[in-house]
């Protein structure tokens, strides 16, 4: 019988969460790892175990026996990634070489500098502009390192995320507020200029799909995806206006206030790199998919529109939909 068991480091967030979701769906066995873990055993179909992914020992004793671990966990907010974002991928290349496992890693956008833009293929070089950019292009050379000694690993990479879970990202942080109606639209790009969005169910669909095919997969395979691509700016926050208006509510757009995070920078971690990846939204940021289609055929993909208004649905922007 095929092995399908798989860990999901970071299964509370965004990413991780819709990942573990359809893994069980999928027919996987699916287990997560949390400091706080839920009361039950069995939460949710996940099968939850406490612990840190700070501590190699937890990692090790929660991937034992699992074909794949999900190493989909951050530090909260910007805070102490330096710290904390490589030695928790050690603990998981570690605790994936005794399991034999492949990892798998959602790569950002943040590894690109702007001379691997306007579109950046998956083999693109990575010259980041930005401290979390660097440390993320150090993760993924982990892995690549992790390869090269007989393990194997998994990187998809998108746009900026949005969806229904997800908390920590332009689009709730910036572009809405979650638990408000969407009245003011806070965009951080410039007019004209295409960005590239991605959305979490169809990153995990993704992800999902290609672990279908991981005996035929390169031990070190990337792939980045299409996504949402919204080609001058106003697709995205249209979508939003649209939705809104949809509940009778009146949103209007307006600029991102970058002179704010500029100002805070130097007291604030956070407001500092929120500044520093301006370049991201100055300049067109799109990636090419031509490699994941080579494999998939067609990548998962959810119309603007419609996503848009389930993700301001499960933000508690928006009241659901009925059925």
């Amino acid at each position: 019988m095929e092995h399908r068991t798989a860990l999901v480091l970071g299964a509370h967030g965004g990413i991780g969460s819709e990942v573990a979701r359809q893994l069980l769906a999928a027919g996987w066995q699916v287990r997560g790892m949390a400091r706080r873990a839920p009361g039950a055993h069995q939460a949710g179909g996940i099968a939850w175990i406490q612990g840190d992914a700070m501590v190699a020992a937890d990692v090790h004793a929660a991937a034992h026996g699992c074909a794949v671990i999900v190493h989909a966990v951050n530090p909260a907010g910007y805070r102490n990634w330096a710290g904390q974002v490589v030695p928790m991928l050690r603990n998981t290349i570690a605790a994936a070489a005794a399991a034999d496992a492949l990892v798998v890693l959602p790569g950002t956008v943040y590894n690109y500098g702007a001379d691997a833009l306007p579109v950046a293929a998956a083999d693109a070089p990575q010259h980041p502009a930005t401290q979390k950019g660097r440390l993320r292009v150090q993760m993924e050379q982990a892995l690549e390192a992790f390869t090269q000694r007989g393990g194997r690993a998994l990187i998809v990479r998108a746009g900026d995320y949005f969806g229904p879970q997800a908390g920590s990202n332009w689009f709730s942080q910036a572009l809405v507020k979650p638990g408000q109606a969407p009245r003011r639209i806070a965009y951080p790009g410039r007019p004209g200029i295409g960005h590239q969005w991605g959305y979490l169910p169809d990153i995990a669909a993704t992800m999902v799909a290609l672990l279908d095919r991981r005996e035929t997969l390169p031990e070190f395979a990337r792939y980045n995806m299409a996504g949402q691509w919204d080609a001058d700016g106003t697709a995205m926050t249209g979508a939003i206006v649209h939705a809104a208006g949809q509940h009778g509510i009146a949103a209007r757009v307006g600029a991102f206030p970058w002179w704010l995070m500029r100002l805070a920078a130097p007291f604030d971690e956070t407001m500092r790199e929120i500044a520093a990846v301006r370049y991201l939204w100055t300049q067109p940021v799109r990636l090419s998919n031509a490699a994941l289609l080579a494999v998939l055929g067609t990548e998962p993909h959810t119309p603007l529109d419609d996503a848009v208004a389930r993700t301001l649905e499960g933000l508690g922007c928006l009241a659901a939909r009925a059925g």
